[in-house]
């Protein structure tokens, strides 16, 4: 479930890099015959810079909620007493390590 939902993030990543270079920018960018080449001359003028801003919308969307549930699958997996490798590391230099107490605040 977790590498499908990542190649599906990294192709989303892919077409939203290919739809912001396709976009009009102060320098008329990619857009400009690119996009008349790649689509026929369908996507010219209005039409081209309202349909990529909506789809390049989508695929923000569409990102962001994968980064998300890829973020809490990445959580969920993760043992919960898991010791990082530093604390590992000293604890088996140093024997036994008493626990850090936190700051009383009253």
């Amino acid at each position: 479930m977790f590498s499908i939902l990542l190649v599906l993030l990294i192709i989303v990543a892919v077409m939203m890099i290919g739809l912001i270079l396709l976009q009009k920018s102060e320098g008329s960018g990619m857009s400009g015959s690119s996009a008349a080449a790649m689509f026929g001359g369908a996507l010219t003028g209005a039409a081209a810079g309202n349909f990529l801003t909506r789809a390049t919308a989508w695929l923000a969307t569409i990102f962001f909620v994968l980064c998300a549930v890829l973020a809490l699958l990445a959580s969920n997996s993760a043992p919960q007493n898991a010791q990082s490798e530093l604390r590992q590391e000293i604890v088996h230099q140093q024997g036994e390590v008493a626990p850090v107490q936190s700051p009383v605040t009253e």
